[in-house]
């Protein structure tokens, strides 16, 4: 589990880990060494004892001094070789449980042994002469000092391990923390960098797209930046069908244009020659100026730059006004338009922009319907504004439904997803709709007709 933790966790495990071995040998170490100073200076303070008692034994073995000893916490006893007890302290109740052997050899020999009454004890037994005579004298003495001193080690060492890993998990978050800290600035601003690269996409959520759950940051850093790689090939692979269809949208009336200049200008004309030449080359620049003028819209809405001019209004108005704008092509085509039309609708957007996206809708639906059919567009307001525009014209097949909204994408088989920008007319469409913070839905069906949805947030009463 710790693979998928952040990096920042596993740097103060690992150097907690590090730490925490080096203090606990180092205070295993010193402990070691404090208990063999210790003990080594309880012997050597029994020798010291021992020494004055020793010479005075020598000097006048019938001399019972050691039976008048009584010293707390220290216990005296004279034996002979085969351990009988000569002479004994006062305090001592009962005999000391030694080992004879050791100091038989003539050497001061050291034991520790443990009493019921007193505890555990530290005895020397150091061999002696005492005229043609060979005795031992036993000294000992409590170890409770010892102990007490170790003790008060142990309870230090146990409070200062635990606080020196603390102190070090804190430093070492602190670095760390610092540490990964360019990384993940350089992981947001590369997430910040996929929301605008994908901003003209609805419903495209960057964040939702890279695997959260994962803690490790240079791990979220990798995921971000594939990420940023695939929005830029995406964003390159765009750019260049984009450039490859506006190349061959402009090629056409260009050529067209180039065509009726040459032939006008091959030999003199007529006057109803060069009305005709004029009245077409009037068709084609208006055509190059739709697509122009959609290029632009279409280069500011990606750059974010679409200026709204935001201004109240009633958008019931602003569609009558576009039905009567396209109201001479209905009636050509005998398609009836039909109007519902909730009242007094409070809107706050950009007049013209909203003009201009539901005459892309009722454009659309114009062209690709038979004659005598009817487009119904309903505008109802609750918790948002719904607008829909329902026509009975050629459909759109589903697999071709999720790119309608691509620049100067065309179905060929069931009909052309066209509008009067030159086949930029949804892209522009959905443009709008998002520069007012909303959405558009699409749904048809092949020979029975289209729905297209907009969805605009209402404002708040104090905006309005």
């Amino acid at each position: 589990m710790i693979r998928g933790r952040s990096i920042r966790l596993r740097m103060m495990l690992l150097f907690c880990a590090v730490v925490g071995v080096l203090l606990a040998l180092s205070y295993i170490g010193f402990y070691l060494m404090f208990e063999r100073v210790v003990r080594d200076q309880l012997d050597r303070r029994l020798k010291e004892i021992a020494a004055p008692i020793v010479a005075d034994l020598i000097v006048d073995p019938e001399d019972k001094d050691v039976d008048q000893l009584d010293i707390a916490d220290e216990y005296f006893e004279v034996l002979d070789v085969s351990g009988r007890i000569l002479q004994h302290s006062k305090n001592l109740e009962t005999e000391l449980p030694l080992i004879m052997n050791p100091a038989v050899a003539g050497q001061p020999a050291f034991q520790t042994v443990r009493m019921r009454n007193t505890g555990e004890i530290r005895a020397v037994m150091i061999p002696f002469s005492a005229g043609n005579q060979k005795w031992l004298l036993a000294v000992g003495a409590s170890t409770r000092d010892v102990e007490s001193a170790l003790e008060t080690l142990r309870h230090f060492a146990f409070i200062l391990f635990p606080a020196s890993l603390l102190l070090t998990a804190a430093v070492s978050g602190f670095y760390a923390n610092r540490s990964l800290r360019p990384v993940a600035e350089l992981t947001r601003q590369a997430s910040n960098r996929i929301h605008q690269l994908s901003h003209s996409e609805a419903g495209f959520n960057p964040a939702s797209s890279l695997d959260r759950h994962s803690e490790d940051e240079l791990q979220l850093l990798a995921m971000t930046f594939n990420r940023l790689f695939d929005r830029l090939d995406l964003v390159v692979g765009q750019l260049r069908q984009f450039v490859s269809d506006a190349s061959h949208e402009l090629r056409t009336p260009l050529s067209v244009l180039r065509g009726e200049t040459e032939l006008l200008l091959a030999r003199p004309r007529t006057t109803a020659e060069y009305e005709s030449a004029a009245r077409v080359i009037d068709a084609e620049l208006k055509k190059l100026s739709r697509i122009v003028d959609g290029l632009f819209t279409l280069s500011m809405a990606d750059a974010g730059q679409l200026r709204l001019a935001t201004e109240p209004l009633y958008l019931e108005e602003v569609l009558e006004e576009s039905c009567g704008l396209a109201a001479p092509l209905a009636n050509h085509k005998q398609i009836r338009i039909e109007r519902e039309l909730q009242h007094d609708v409070l809107f706050r957007g950009d007049a013209a922009f909203l003009r201009q996206l539901f005459l892309i809708f009722i454009d659309n639906a114009i062209k690709y319907s038979p004659s005598g059919t009817r487009l119904r567009i309903t505008l109802t307001a609750g918790a948002d504004v719904r607008i829909q525009f329902h026509d009975q014209g050629v459909g759109i097949a589903k697999e071709h439904v999720p790119r309608i909204f691509e620049r100067f994408f065309r179905v060929v088989q069931t009909g052309t997803v066209e509008t009067q920008s030159g086949g930029l007319g949804l892209s522009i469409a959905q443009a709008i709709v998002q520069a007012h913070h909303g959405t558009i839905l699409c749904e048809s069906e092949p020979g029975i007709g289209s729905v297209f949805t907009i969805r605009l947030p209402l404002p708040s009463p104090a905006a309005a």
